[in-house]
């Protein structure tokens, strides 16, 4: 329940604390709070960030400590987005995910990144070049080979049991 205001400016306060106010019938002044707009505006996270990495970079022994801590996290998700490749799932978007944490502080992994992404790019254009044919070809080679590591993978480290073994046919090695 919303309460009528002081003096009948219109203004609406919440009797109880968690109650809805209408925001058609905010203070007069019309703004929000500071924590409100730092909450709505996405500009205002970015520039706290970008203040705590300046403030960071002027103290030299925490802009190492801060570097390696990047190049740690960053390295370990390329790593772990490298090893997925291979797997079905998102496997390349990881790499990237791991090069742009990289690239906020290292001038190689940004323009590893830069290059990469334009790689994809001339695949893409390309293999939407190709006739019809030539692009289904590529599809069931891309299939047999994620069919292999997956079979591969079962085969070395075995199947889950979470799988029912109704699903796992009597092939060699599973």
């Amino acid at each position: 329940m919303v309460g009528a205001g002081k003096e009948g400016q219109g203004t609406a306060v919440p009797l109880h604390e968690g109650d809805p106010v209408d925001p058609a019938n905010r203070h007069e002044s019309g703004t929000d709070s500071e924590s409100e707009r730092s909450v709505a505006d996405p500009r205002s996270w970015a520039h706290r960030l970008d203040a705590w990495r300046e403030s960071v970079r002027r103290r030299p022994t925490t802009y190492r400590i801060y570097r390696i801590v990047i190049a740690i996290v960053g390295g370990a998700i390329v790593i772990g987005g490298l090893a997925l490749v291979p797997l079905p799932g998102p496997g390349w978007l990881i790499v990237f995910v791991g090069l742009a944490v990289l690239a906020t502080e290292f001038v190689w992994a940004d323009r590893l990144q830069k290059f990469a992404r334009s790689q994809v790019k001339a695949w893409t254009l390309w293999l939407g070049r190709q006739s019809l044919p030539i692009r289904l070809l590529i599809a069931v080679l891309t299939f047999a080979f994620v069919a292999f590591v997956v079979y591969a993978l079962a085969a070395i480290v075995g199947v889950p049991d979470v799988v029912p073994d109704s699903w796992i046919p009597d092939l060699p090695g599973l």
